[in-house]
């Protein structure tokens, strides 16, 4: 006999995901800010990004669950029918950051990291020896 599942079907899984996405979503950053030529103190409201760690965290919070991670690992092939959902969620997460960062909503530096965007160039320096030195 298994051990028992903390969420019992992808479907909840999937049901839980999107609480926290929607709960992420109506609740944004706070940002202190100084505008105008007084430098009037003033808030400016940043949206949320959705992030793995951050569903982690709220499901912890809500008292669900501790680890997502074996569900996402799929430990032991224990959690096989969650795969689908956890690539999903995967997918939902790296889709918001990226588009939020190609619209400057996050900063699209870090956006580009998290998600393995960063444009690589190669640098080759060739140093010649000459034939006959001096």
């Amino acid at each position: 006999m298994g051990k028992k599942k903390y969420i019992e079907t992808p479907e909840k899984m999937w049901e839980l995901f999107l609480a926290y996405k929607n709960e992420v979503k109506s609740n944004p950053i706070k940002v202190q800010d100084y505008v105008g030529k007084d430098a009037e103190m003033v808030y400016r409201e940043k949206e949320r990004p959705l992030t793995i760690e951050g569903f982690e965290c709220w499901c912890y919070d809500n008292e669900i669950i501790s680890d997502l991670s074996q569900y996402f690992a799929n430990t032991e092939q224990r959690y096989t029918e969650y795969q689908t959902i956890c690539l999903r969620i995967r997918k939902a997460v790296r889709t918001d950051q990226i588009e939020g960062g190609m619209a400057s909503i996050y900063n699209s530096s870090i956006t580009q990291r998290l998600n393995n965007l960063t444009e690589k160039t190669e640098n080759t320096i060739i140093t010649e020896q000459p034939l006959f030195p001096d």
